[in-house]
């Protein structure tokens, strides 16, 4: 395994050394270990979303440009028009 050596503020350093006092981590190597899995983890996590948005607009302007697809004014003109019927009942 190879290792770093980092520098590190006080603060930071006595943030690291009380999450192992408290029996959180064994080691501050346990503690790094742990960030960086989290890290890449979010990172792998962004990724993957950012891919499923792109195919899913893709998929939206393949659907619009062979002709389907609502558009945009016409979708949002039919949800004033629903929220102005359910605020009318519910003031009837």
């Amino acid at each position: 395994m190879a290792s770093m050596n980092i520098s590190l503020p006080d603060p930071m350093r006595d943030y690291v050394q009380e999450r192992i006092d408290r029996g959180q981590y064994a080691s501050v190597s346990d503690y790094f270990r742990d960030l960086v899995a989290r890290d890449q983890s979010a990172v792998e996590n962004e990724e993957r979303w950012l891919s499923e948005l792109d195919s899913s607009i893709s998929g939206s302007l393949a659907e619009m440009n062979a002709g389907g697809g609502v558009a945009l004014d016409v979708a949002c003109d039919a949800v004033l028009a629903e929220i102005e019927g359910t605020r009318r009942q519910s003031h009837a």
